[in-house]
């Protein structure tokens, strides 16, 4: 399964399309409007959250609420759109007092304009723009589709904002999605995510933007998934690559990732046992679910990086475009903090790696034929 978006951040609407989808999953825009939504909720967003609605419009490739194994087609439709017909017209001359010329630090702006020869960097900022990613959340609720007939769960919780940060020893796994969703930052530790709440508020009165970290976990996956043998088919290569192209993601790690780097090898790995009806089990998980680039049965935990937003109402240095003389970079309506957000974009990246990996390990064609190969394939491994 492979996608591709279209779109801008203030353009007439965001697109994607998604490849590789057998026929016979499931899909309801009920349940891709869900996540979208979440994607735009979260303690800190800005004032765009207050316009747009998100709701998804299925083009193609979905029949009778059932994908028929064609190319599916996505719209979001960007309200603001109504307000940036001037700025964002896809014809006629171009105004010379709507460029943008003093590039953000931290943002796509300043390498994009150099990149592209253009001389106004809404030409890049607008697609650079997170914004985007409501298409990808779109797609990726495809994927979560097909996981869900193949009886795994992808979902995400908030682990610190700025400096605070839940307490250290919990399960990923094990968390309680129900706490995560009812928290305004999607963080299941109540005291810690009121403290969150707190560092938001006091980044905003000083006109500055926060980071954080976010957990994605996915159970039900069958060991196998992946490669070994030649490094584009290794599973923890093509998660980092996909959620490190989540906007403003800046490190990522598998299990307990860095960790692992500062103790011995004895406490670092997973000690195998075997149960009778089970099969192969693990007591820990400090690989988080993944060994030698493949699944390994136990559930996949991964954790991300968020940088803060680089658009702040207190501007740093920059240097105008024209003129070279130094000036205060621009300042896009923005978010203080996004990390909520961040979260459930990469459930989606992580489900569309997932899916993938599921086709090419039991077919692309009908879902029927997958379940009954992967079926096959646990009863060949049972013991």
């Amino acid at each position: 399964m492979r996608y591709t978006t279209a779109g801008e951040s203030h353009g007439r609407a965001l697109t994607a399309i998604l490849t590789g989808v057998p026929a016979g999953v499931p899909v309801r825009a009920e349940d891709i409007d869900r996540d979208l939504a979440r994607r735009q909720g979260g303690y800190g967003r800005g004032g765009r959250q207050t316009i747009e609605t998100d709701r998804v419009t299925i083009l193609s490739g979905v029949r009778f609420g059932a994908t028929i194994g064609s190319p599916v087609s996505l719209a979001v439709t960007n309200r603001d759109w109504d307000n940036w017909t001037d700025v964002m017209s896809a014809s006629g001359p171009k105004p010379d007092n709507i460029r943008e010329t003093r590039p953000r630090p931290g943002h796509a702006d300043l390498s994009g304009v150099l990149k592209t020869a253009s001389d106004d960097t809404r030409d890049v900022l607008e697609r650079a723009s997170a914004r985007e990613t409501a298409a990808r959340v779109a797609v990726g609720g495809v994927a979560k589709a097909l996981l869900r007939e193949l009886g795994v769960a992808v979902s995400s919780y908030v682990a610190s904002i700025g400096s605070v940060s839940m307490p250290l020893g919990s399960d990923p796994a094990a968390v309680d999605a129900e706490a995560v969703e009812a928290s305004p930052v999607r963080c299941p530790h109540a005291e810690t995510s009121e403290a969150m709440k707190g560092e938001i508020d006091a980044a905003r009165a000083d006109g500055e933007s926060l980071g954080g970290t976010f957990f994605v976990t996915a159970t039900g996956l069958v060991p196998g998934l992946g490669g070994y043998a030649e490094a584009r088919e290794r599973l923890d290569a093509k998660l980092a690559a996909a959620v490190m192209s989540i906007p403003a993601i800046k490190g990522f790690e598998v299990g307990e990732g860095f960790h692992l780097a500062e103790i011995r090898g004895s406490q670092a790995h997973d000690p195998i046992h075997h149960v009778a009806g089970r099969g192969f089990t693990r007591p820990s998980n400090h690989a988080g679910g993944l060994e030698g680039g493949m699944t390994n049965g136990e559930p996949l935990v991964v954790r991300a990086a968020m940088k803060p937003i680089p658009t702040l109402m207190r501007p740093l240095a920059s240097v105008d475009l024209d003129t070279l003389e130094p000036v205060d970079a621009s300042k896009e309506r923005s978010d203080v903090c996004a990390v909520p957000a961040a979260a459930v974009v990469a459930e989606a990246e992580v489900a569309l790696v997932l899916a993938d990996a599921y086709l090419k390990k039991f077919g692309c064609d009908a879902l029927v034929d997958i379940v009954a190969s992967r079926d096959a394939y646990l009863a060949r491994i049972a013991r």
